[in-house]
């Protein structure tokens, strides 16, 4: 084989390579072009085991005025919102949204409106930051934010004798190469077994490394891929370009060795460059190099982290905007919390309903009529407002505060918790918060339901007119229209509403009216369900009679 023909061997591989990353890049585009004004429509990587991970590293280096609790963030079900929102190519996309959902400062969304208005008006720089994002990709448990918390107590040891065993087969292929031309008879066998046998030791010991050192070599690894992406974003022109090459430019150098710290995808690229880093023991040498930089530029690699990923929250919450369509910013002002045709972001088709919440708010209804749906709408419209400066409604108006919730509660058999007691724990949080003089919009839904009737009223009663001396806003639903009559005097009382027939069973509008509920449905479900007319008859006679005794009648 002459050279003219391992020549064109040469740069018709290359040509191949070429040909295979423009198709790719050309697919990509298509999938982003299309997904554009859409929500994601499937979710993958990024668990919310990982995001939590991240969050929670997070919250150690910024402080924020309020925080999303655990119980919160599983009443209202914000992990589908999050997911719904998240448009994310990236992991550290996809870490900075979970986190801007979790954690807001009073009064200030913090998100940059002319960055989300710039790529909502240009599609192609959209388009490239995407693409580069997508390159990047998810890594779950990537651990990268608690790395650069902890830089200064993660080196690896020994890093003298991964230089050595790294030597020992680059040394055999330097000999081995002059060898040839010399013809050396004693040091081509020689210097070949010696590569031969380092190679193999050396593959060896690095996948058994490796595995105990993943945790490290993950993080150093997206750290530094994270790094090479932000000079590619570097070089596209967004109102953010400047603020990234300033927080890029003290770490530049750990660049050099990206090479070391490829992706870990299962593809025959990555293998081969697996085995290669193997060989040289090219990441465990990288590691330190790229740890003493971090050390040295820690708050820049904060810096940069932050904004590269604030990069992408922009996009998603733009996209988000587009597939939602009737969104608004919220105005922030002293007062009550006041919005026009207010939808759930989770629900298709939603039935708008107005807010005008002055004062604490009693709201009552029949099952499946509506209100713990506006409960809930109302709670992620007040979260969405302070973190993504954006609602699902024509217009949006309140006072900062934080949003606390006792809903979904369930019994703790880890913690010998009965649903009664992990109930008034859940309600206890929201007193305690109340109890700090900040404005809090708190939720509860069937409130005190896990103990008997006359205890619940009478604790329920006195639990909202304890909460009525704080400056705060507590929204209740309830199926205890004894509530509405007690505290009637220092509460609203709204509600919803049914109609119920033979032919067509229960029919629901989901529209929100001023007072009380008037109507119940549990007895006329009975009915439609086919039960014997003289038990439905009897249900009917006790529960008049005891509406107008208020003493339930002895049963026969």
């Amino acid at each position: 084989m002459n050279y003219m023909t391992i020549a064109l061997i040469v740069i018709g591989l290359i040509a191949l390579v070429a040909f295979w990353l423009y198709v790719s890049d050309q697919r990509l585009g298509s999938r982003l072009t299309r997904e554009w004004g859409e929500l994601p429509e499937s979710y993958q990587g990024n668990a919310e085991a990982s995001l939590k991970e991240a969050y929670e590293a997070q919250r150690r280096m910024v402080k924020y005025d309020s925080r999303v609790d655990d119980l919160t963030w599983h009443d209202l079900d914000m992990f589908r919102v999050f997911k719904q929102i998240n448009a994310t190519q990236s992991s550290i996309g996809a870490e900075r949204l979970y986190s801007r959902l979790r954690g807001f400062n009073f009064g200030d969304a913090a998100v940059n409106e002319p960055l989300i208005d710039f790529f909502t008006q240009h599609p192609q720089e959209r388009l490239k930051v995407q693409k580069d994002f997508s390159r990047l990709g998810r890594v779950d448990h990537n651990q990268s934010q608690n790395y650069l918390l902890h830089t200064t107590e993660s080196s690896l040891h020994g890093i003298t004798k991964y230089v050595i065993m790294g030597a020992i087969p680059l040394v055999s292929l330097v000999v081995l190469g002059v060898s040839f031309p010399l013809g050396s008879a004693n040091l081509i066998p020689a210097s070949g077994m010696v590569l031969l046998l380092s190679a193999l030791f050396n593959i060896i010991y690095f996948q058994k490394e490796k595995a105990t050192l993943e945790g490290e070599l993950t993080a150093m690894s997206y750290l530094v891929r994270t790094i090479v992406t932000a000079q590619k974003l570097a070089k596209i022109k967004t109102p953010v370009q400047q603020e990234i090459r300033d927080n890029l430019r003290p770490l530049a150098a750990i660049t050099e060795f990206a090479f070391a710290f490829r992706t870990t995808d299962a593809n025959e690229m990555a293998m081969l460059m697996d085995y290669i880093n193997g060989l040289f023991m090219l990441p465990f040498i990288a590691y330190n190099f790229v740890l003493k930089r971090l050390q040295n530029k820690h708050d820049a690699a904060l810096n940069l982290w932050a904004s590269v990923g604030d990069l992408e929250v922009a996009i998603a919450i733009a996209n988000y905007r587009l597939a939602i369509q009737d969104t608004c910013q919220p105005v922030f002002r002293p007062g009550s919390v006041e919005a026009d045709t207010l939808v759930h972001p989770l629900l298709l088709d939603a039935v708008a309903n107005p807010v005008n919440w002055r004062r604490n708010t009693i709201i009552t209804g029949s099952n499946a009529s509506g209100k713990s749906t506006y409960v809930k709408s109302v709670a992620v419209n007040c979260i969405l407002a302070q973190t993504i400066n954006t609602c699902t409604a024509k217009s949006f108006a309140l006072q900062p505060g934080n949003v606390i919730t006792a809903m979904a509660v369930q019994d703790d058999l880890a913690q010998g918790d009965s649903y009664f007691v992990a109930e008034i724990k859940a309600i206890k949080r929201l007193l305690d918060l109340v109890a700090t003089g900040q404005h809090c919009y708190g939720f509860v839904d069937e409130i005190l339901k896990g103990t008997n009737t006359v205890e619940r009223i009478a604790a329920s009663a006195s639990v909202v007119a304890w909460l009525n001396q704080y400056p705060s806003l507590v929204m209740i639903a309830t199926h205890d229209n004894e509530l509405t009559e007690m505290l009637s005097a220092t509460c609203d009382n709204w509600h919803f509403q049914e109609t119920v027939t033979k032919d067509h069973g229960v029919e629901f509008d989901y529209l929100l009216r001023q007072g009380p509920a008037t109507s119940h449905n549990a007895i006329a479900l009975l009915g439609t369900m086919d039960y014997p007319e003289s038990l439905i008859t009897e249900a009917n006679q006790l529960a008049t009679a005891f509406e107008k005794s208020k003493r339930w009648p002895q049963v026969e």
